[in-house]
């Protein structure tokens, strides 16, 4: 049996997260990831059927993980994505980071802001200066606070998701914890 400290989300969701779709929705669906982790891009487009599933009843909210040590770019490619959030812009270029997994070297990333549709001087600046490592860095410890060793790992309604992430598996398991 698990501690269940070690199975709650350590820091709740916020204002600061990146909520998507229905932000007062019952149901919440966070997931800690890494953009070069290729079970992560197996999670995506799960999380986009889900999403599609519960429409107005769920939110998805995504918290940075870089395994830096196992992947060089997902820093880089998290920062990249709050750089886009400063802008308003977050979500386009999440998808276009796991979309584009296989190339996230400092020039597809640049590729991806122009595409998003993003200012370039302000994202190249705010990569420049890593203006956004310090928030990656917090998502990661409140993974770590929550007992994240591996991407992705999800959690439903606080409550951290152990089993698999395909669709029938977290589809039941947000029901179970529904409204």
């Amino acid at each position: 049996m698990h501690d269940p400290a070690s199975i709650e989300l350590s820091v709740p969701v916020t204002g600061r997260d990146h909520i998507r779709d229905w932000p007062d929705a019952p149901l919440t669906l966070l997931e800690y990831g890494d953009y070069e982790c290729d079970y992560c891009g197996r999670a995506h487009p799960v999380v986009r059927a889900l999403r599609e599933q519960f429409g107005q009843r769920m939110r998805f909210v995504f918290r940075n993980f870089p395994h830096a040590n196992i992947h060089p770019h997902a820093s880089m490619a998290a920062q990249a994505a709050e750089a886009a959030g400063a802008q308003g812009k977050f979500w386009e270029m999440h998808d276009l980071l796991y979309e584009h997994q296989s190339a996230l070297g400092s020039a597809e990333l640049t590729h991806y802001a122009l595409q998003a549709g993003l200012e370039l001087y302000r994202f190249e600046a705010d990569m420049d200066s890593q203006r956004f490592a310090r928030k990656v860095a917090e998502d990661h410890q409140s993974g770590v606070a929550s007992g994240v060793k591996r991407t992705p790992t999800f959690f439903i309604n606080g409550i951290r998701h152990d089993g698999p992430f395909d669709f029938d598996t977290l589809n039941n398991a947000l029901n179970a914890a529904g409204i």
